[in-house]
């Protein structure tokens, strides 16, 4: 979830390392209580894996990890890794608290996986399905107390909330406390029901209050709170006596808890996160519980004598669920495929504002990976997708075929060129200028070979990435192996489908279109900023020299409206990216603290929205009296301002005053 966001995305990380000082540890030792277990036969035409063993896994990682912490300002890691049956490797790197050195041990320290919380809710679910509690393809709302409204004519099913596909908006508020709070899953989802922007089953916009309205629904049917079910059926059968939904942390826990960071640098760490809707993103776990996880879904749902789904059921829950092509990747009943390499590989990833991770899985392989940090780190490349992507190559070497592009290579090309919003979005509050601002760009290369730049996917150096045609309306990173492909929705409308299946771009007209709304927005700001300062530069200029503009009583009103309607524009753009960067750091800023704030400012965006009037009437006045050219152009160019301004205001939803977001 690695883009996203965006959004909300929030994420950073603390404190320098410096050359020399990561802590060495070893890897988990053999009597880490993960039992072997009987190992599903690997599907015909696998290869073997004889080279990667807990020797060759080791000297890999301790050549890419140490470093890597230490150039991108991250406080430390951990990793697990599991093959045939049993856990082959475990170690942590770094720091888990920086200030007393304390290392990260991978049996002990514990860290905050995210949103790979969601994989223990949808074998939570998988679990009841298989109980024959919950029909998948039934109304949800049958199982709540509560009502979802109706929407496009049709329910929303579980499946559709295993596929990210209920078609609800995007919603932070409330998303995260750093006070310990009392936590109501049930008054949580009652008052926060995002609207739904999306039919059912048609579109994928990755949803944390869909998944915790799944944990609910596990509440509900089950009898037992959310925390206390996973707990009795999926971390004691499976002896994973080191993971947790509560928040806060049981004292014996709080205690091998890693340190957060945004950077390891800095010198107050992250508080520890409450993730309000718990079922999406609360597990804190360390990396050798997960493995246990890990080894059950890779073993038909058990490990050993142990048993959290049937064989059957675990293949259901690996099997795909919905794709929008064939050829891309599809979600699979929670798990999304991220397949590479010539390998089918499901997994899921995690971020909270201070920890990052990854968990993947290659069925075939009988091989399971998981790795975390406890720092954004600089954020200019994905530490993990790095490692994961090295750890690939290296013991699942895969020779890309070389694909000439196909006649219509650069028709395709022109054909896909513009900007995409993603379908992970706020649609009906302010922050839905997020999407507008976090638009795609898709442009041809110029090389005539069909290859295109995709702005919002960058190379490690920053520079957009460059895919090439190698089929009908599908594009290859030239430096990659990821494919995007173009493919017309329901409506005709243009979607870019990315290697993450829980999303999707689809292409925006001019009037949606950022290309054009950021510098007309850049243009009409700069000038309203730039007849502010010099109003009173020329004021002080005119006194100087004794010279009086000759302006009516009418004027003078008019001209000093305009001055108030600029301010008033520029304080709702500043007011409000000032407020989002608190936010980002202050992350209890996102709840009803913060909308008297949010509230105020937009309202004076309103009034200087009205307040156009006034710009309006001050050009008509200046066209309409003997007046030089230049005042009139000057008065019609405010004018221009202020419909720039308007136009982004309202695309953007800035001046939509709401407390739901």
């Amino acid at each position: 979830m690695k883009k996203s966001a965006a959004l909300v995305v929030l994420l950073l990380a603390l404190l320098t390392l410096h050359s020399g000082q990561v802590p060495e540890t070893s890897p988990a030792p053999e009597s880490a209580d993960l039992p072997e277990t009987e190992v599903a036969e690997p599907e015909e035409g696998a290869e073997p894996t004889d080279n990667m063993t807990a020797a060759d896994v080791e000297a890999f990682l301790d050549g890419m990890l140490p470093a890597q912490l230490e150039r991108e300002n991250i406080a430390g890691a951990t990793v697990s890794i599991v093959k045939d049956g049993e856990l082959l490797f475990a170690k942590g790197y770094g720091f888990a608290d920086v200030k007393s050195g304390k290392p990260v041990v991978a049996e002990e320290t514990l860290f905050r996986p995210g949103s790979i919380s969601k994989l223990f809710t949808w074998t939570a679910v998988m679990q009841i399905h298989e109980q024959g509690k919950i029909d998948l393809n039934r109304d949800v709302n049958d199982y709540l107390d509560f009502r979802i409204p109706e929407a496009f004519g049709k329910p929303i099913t579980m499946k559709d909330i295993l596929t990210h596909t209920p078609g609800f908006e995007e919603s932070v508020k409330d998303l995260f406390k750093t006070e310990a709070v009392e936590l109501d899953l049930g008054g949580y989802l009652k008052t926060h029901i995002p609207s739904r922007i999306f039919p059912p089953a048609t579109v994928p916009a990755y949803s944390n209050y869909a998944t915790a309205l799944a944990g609910y629904v596990v509440e509900r049917v089950s009898g037992q709170p959310f925390n206390d079910y996973v707990k009795t059926n999926i971390f004691d059968p499976l002896e994973m006596s080191s993971s947790t939904f509560a928040q806060p942390l049981p004292e014996d826990l709080a205690k091998r808890m890693s340190t957060g960071y945004r950077l390891a640098s800095d010198e107050e760490p992250v508080k520890f996160e409450i993730v309000v809707p718990f079922p999406a993103g609360s597990l804190t776990s360390s990396s050798t519980d997960i493995a246990k996880f890990m080894l059950a879904h890779l073993n038909g749902g058990a490990v050993g004598e142990r048993s959290i789904l049937k064989p059957e059921t675990t293949k259901l829950m690996h099997s795909r669920l919905f794709a929008l092509d064939e050829n891309a990747n599809g979600m699979a009943h929670g798990f999304y495929e991220e397949s590479r390499n010539g390998l089918r590989i499901i997994g899921h990833g995690g971020d909270t504002i201070a920890f990052h991770s990854d968990l993947h899985l290659i069925p075939e392989k009988n091989v399971g990976f998981f790795i975390s940090y406890n720092s954004g780190g600089k954020g200019e490349v994905s530490g993990r997708t790095i490692v994961w992507e090295g750890f690939l190559d290296r013991y699942f070497p895969y020779e890309q075929e070389d694909v000439s592009p196909p006649d219509s290579a650069e028709a395709d090309a022109q054909a896909v060129a513009g900007k995409y919003m993603v379908s992970r979005r706020s649609e009906h509050s302010f922050l839905r200028v997020a999407a507008v601002l976090g638009e795609a760009g898709v442009s041809p290369t110029g090389e005539g070979d069909g290859t295109i730049f995709i702005d919002a996917f960058t190379e490690p150096s920053g520079a957009p990435k460059r895919f090439k045609a190698v089929a009908p309306m599908t594009f290859r990173d030239v430096n990659g192996k990821d494919t995007i492909i173009f493919k017309p929705d329901a409506e005709g409308r243009m979607q870019m489908i990315i290697q993450y299946p829980f999303m999707v771009f689809k292409r925006v007209g001019f009037f949606e279109n950022s290309g054009v709304l950021l510098p007309v927005l850049g243009i009409s700001l700069g000038l309203m900023a730039l007849t502010l300062i010099l109003a009173p530069i020329a004021w002080i200029v005119r006194r100087r020299y004794g010279y009086k503009l000759e302006y009516t009583t009418m004027q003078n009103w008019l001209r000093r409206g305009v001055w108030v309607v600029f301010a008033l524009d520029l304080i709702l753009v500043i007011g409000l990216v000032s407020l989002v960067t608190y936010a980002l750091s202050n992350i209890d800023f996102l709840s009803d603290e913060g909308n008297v704030w949010f509230h105020l400012v937009q309202i004076l965006g309103v009034l200087g929205a009205l307040g156009t009037i006034a710009v309006i009437v001050n050009a008509v006045y200046c066209w309409m009296i003997e007046c030089s050219i230049w005042y009139r152009l000057r008065a019609a160019l405010f004018v221009i301002c202020c419909f720039g301004f308007l136009w982004f205001a309202y695309v953007s939803n800035l001046l939509v005053i709401s407390s739901t977001y």
